[in-house]
């Protein structure tokens, strides 16, 4: 009996579902990947031995994709550059009851992802993320640490301090989740999106401390910290006007407040002193900023409004879809250890599994 068996059995959770085995799938968005997909493709197969394995090659110029087929992978393609784009896609295609995403780096612990499968199970959960650890003498780039602290730190600050590592690129989801997600990133902004999506709509999510490893030699990292770190930032004070427009016009309309306020009051004082408005210019542009002012606090009243309708909205739509505990619950006819494979609507059907017709047999 392996360890995600044993602690099915044992979760409280669990016993209501003893036979229910959940589709997963193991998705690997991947770019340049060649010298390190082999090793991950194996190290989650022995981990997950009735995992599906799909690798997304992201418009790749080496033999990523090759050596994925190799490995025993199933391969997708995705033209369009970004991990964004090849995560939005593999959501899109997959239908499984448990998906695992994680980078084809080889820097990951894929040891630990029956224990994480099973704890998002028992706990109910919608998001696991693994936050990254790294070993007793071992470096990380300290451009990448203190970038991701800093990043971290503003989305705990703005939407909530639930995650001590939003960039983590190891999580395990549920199909609600991941069919409720409005996926618009194209690049590595797309760890935030989740983020922020899952804190926005008040997801069960829990954070594990996974041990992280560096890059194996010969192959390089695809993040640039500068780059992409302004990217991520500005991705964040995106979603800040989109989800808390509120604050964010309100914020707006107050920092242009007190310096119009600062404009103003030498002016209005020696208005006082002597009835005259020497400073005819500086009265202008202090009137035409508190105008501004008063208008960016308006538009984020009425905006507002309109983000708590879509809210709503995107709540019922996640609420119509059951959670991974009803999903089991209801699939009491597949047995532990003969799990079906996930269902994948791809254009090539011919290079997928059947899994429609599996489903069908399985329930």
């Amino acid at each position: 009996m392996t360890s995600l068996e044993r602690r099915q059995t044992a979760s409280p959770m669990a016993r209501d579902y003893p036979s229910a085995a959940p589709h997963i799938a193991v998705l690997i968005p991947c770019h340049n990947e060649a010298a390190t997909i082999t090793q991950v493709v194996a190290d989650f197969r022995r981990a997950l031995p009735h995992a599906t394995i799909l690798v997304c090659d992201n418009a790749s110029g080496d033999d990523t994709a090759k050596q994925a087929a190799a490995a025993g992978a199933i391969v997708t393609h995705e033209p369009l550059r970004g991990k964004g784009n090849a995560v939005r896609r593999m959501f899109a295609d997959v239908d499984a009851d448990v998906y695992v995403l994680v980078d084809g780096d080889d820097t990951y612990d894929a040891s630990v992802a029956p224990d994480l499968i099973n704890r998002l199970i028992s706990g109910n959960l919608d998001m696991l993320n693994a936050s990254r650890v790294l070993p007793e003498g071992e470096t990380y780039r300290r451009g990448h640490r203190f970038g991701a602290a800093m990043l971290t730190s503003i989305v705990s600050r703005l939407f909530g301090n639930r995650f001590e590592d939003m960039l983590a690129g190891y999580r395990v989801f549920s199909r609600r989740f991941v069919k409720t997600f409005p996926s618009r990133s194209s690049g590595f902004e797309i760890e935030t999106e989740l983020t922020v999506h899952a804190l926005e709509m008040r997801t069960p999510v829990e954070e594990v401390a996974t041990r992280y490893t560096d890059r194996p030699e010969g192959s390089d990292s695809k993040l640039h910290t500068v780059r992409d770190g302004g990217r991520i930032l500005r991705t964040i004070l995106e979603l800040l006007r989109e989800e808390r427009p509120l604050r964010f016009f309100g914020l707006t309309g107050l920092l242009l407040a007190v310096v119009a306020t600062g404009l103003a009051a030498p002016v209005l004082i020696e208005y006082a002193e002597s009835g005259l408005v020497p400073r005819l210019p500086t009265a202008i542009l202090a009137t035409g900023m508190m105008i501004v002012a008063l208008l960016s606090f308006a538009t984020g009243l009425v905006l507002n409004t309109v983000t708590r309708g879509r809210q709503e909205m995107k709540r019922m739509w996640y609420l119509s879809l059951p959670s991974l505990e009803q999903d089991l619950a209801t699939t009491t006819t597949r047995a532990v250890g003969a799990i079906p494979r996930p269902e994948f609507r791809h254009k090539s059907a011919s290079t997928l599994p059947a899994a429609s017709e599996e489903r069908a047999r399985h329930g």
